[in-house]
């Protein structure tokens, strides 16, 4: 028919168009892939972590769900028999926020052991605060919980909060530290509040006698260590040095994992000897989980060996301790922000 158009030209050329389409989808995806992994060696983090060397502030939340209701990103963590599970965050229950009735949703669907990292009941760790704020979130998992004292808990004089919420099994008001076994893991919980702890922190202190003596009690081969303030951090508070002493009795006994909160931020850094130096071969791992509830504050410097930093997002993370080494999984209560990885014990 005079004026048709060719209809095996137009089909050439449309797929022709559709393949050069594909194909740049598909470099660009690479390109973004690989420029997610450059840097995180250990581990992998996803969604927005302030990885770069310029500190970033803290973005708004979005709104959490309805209490009671499926948490948006807890995909649970697997737990085989044998590899036990433990799960937690540090500066959690506030009356004022609903960011601990989000993390509690997702401990909801994430088995194992509960632990805290301190500030469980803000502002002052009293016993209306512990019944009142924490008790309707995170209270709910409270048969499971290995808790930590915090400096807001120390508010409360002689932790009368803290301990009467949580009871007996935890230390004491004058020796609020212990230890427990999991399977092939050993965790020690200290106590970080060194103003207010008799005798302190340091290298003859009762808490730190105590630690090098149970250390040297256990014969298994991982161990890890939970409590409040970090020894080293990008956030507001910064690098606690008196708990150096911490870092010194755990190192010595070849530990392997420290996790912290204060600092109402995630950041994970790379294996380091008490004195700051990067060290592979026998360092320690810590991680700072300050995303239980309270509010999230931006990052005011970049610590030395910090790997993966974020402020984005509320969220708890979870180990599955393995015989020989650990994996670890960050899950918020959005779906903004991710980081998992794994590494070996000692």
């Amino acid at each position: 028919m005079p004026g048709a158009r060719p209809t095996g030209l137009i089909r050439d050329a449309a797929l022709i168009v559709v393949t050069a389409v594909g194909t740049l989808a598909v470099l660009v995806g690479i390109v973004v892939f690989l420029d997610t992994m450059v840097g995180r060696p250990g581990g992998t983090a996803t969604g927005s972590p302030t990885a770069s060397p310029t500190p970033r502030a803290t973005a708004p939340r979005t709104a959490p769900p309805p209490a009671g209701s499926a948490p948006p990103s807890a995909t649970p963590v697997p737990s085989p028999v044998g590899d036990p599970v433990v799960v937690g965050a540090g500066d959690i229950a506030t009356c004022g926020g609903p960011g601990d009735e989000a993390t509690a949703d997702l401990l909801d669907s994430i088995p194992g052991t509960v632990f805290t990292a301190g500030d469980n009941a803000y502002e002052s760790g009293t016993p209306e605060q512990f019944a009142q704020c924490y008790e309707p979130s995170w209270g709910r998992h409270k048969a499971r919980t290995k808790p930590a004292p915090g400096n807001h808990d120390h508010e409360t004089d002689e932790l009368a909060g803290y301990f009467g919420y949580f009871g007996s099994g935890f230390g004491n008001a004058q020796a609020p530290w212990y230890s427990f076994d999991l399977e092939t893991w050993h965790v020690v919980v200290l106590d970080s509040m060194c103003s207010k702890v008799a005798g302190g922190c340091g290298p003859s202190s009762p808490q730190v006698d105590w630690l090098r003596a149970d250390l040297a009690a256990n014969d298994v081969r991982c161990v890890a260590a939970i409590w409040h303030h970090p020894r080293f951090s990008s956030g507001v508070h910064g690098d606690d040095r008196e708990v150096a002493p911490f870092w010194d009795a755990l190192y010595a006994a070849g530990a392997d994992l420290v996790i912290n909160g204060h600092d109402h931020d995630y950041e994970r850094f790379a294996a380091q000897s008490p004195d700051g130096t990067a060290d592979a071969e026998r360092g320690l791992r810590e991680f700072v989980v300050g995303t239980g509830g309270a509010e999230l504050r931006e990052f005011s410097r970049l610590a030395p060996n910090s790997l993966v930093r974020a402020s984005v997002s509320h969220g708890v993370i979870a180990f599955t301790l393995r015989p020989t080494g650990y994996e670890w999984r960050f899950v918020a209560t959005d779906a903004g922000f991710a980081d998992s990885g794994n590494a070996r014990c000692h």
